[in-house]
């Protein structure tokens, strides 16, 4: 996972692994940090993109992805 913030807004991707697929998607979990910085996305299982426009949220919304994670797995 990787987000960054460009002025107003936010910019997300994640990237999966072939063997993880099947627990973890990549849509699924860049929908989970979108909708916490104001935005939505969408890809494929392996790799996906985002955009918000809640850039004082991102940090937050990254330090929610381990747990999210491992709730999958």
């Amino acid at each position: 996972m990787l987000g960054v913030v460009d002025g107003a807004k936010v910019q997300v991707a994640v990237g999966v692994t072939a063997d993880t697929t099947a627990r973890v998607k990549a849509g699924d979990l860049v929908n989970f940090v979108a909708g916490q910085v104001g935005g939505k996305g969408g890809g494929k299982p392996d790799m996906a993109m985002a955009g918000g426009t809640e850039p004082a949220k991102l940090q937050a919304a990254l330090d929610s992805v381990q747990a999210w994670v491992l709730s999958k797995l």
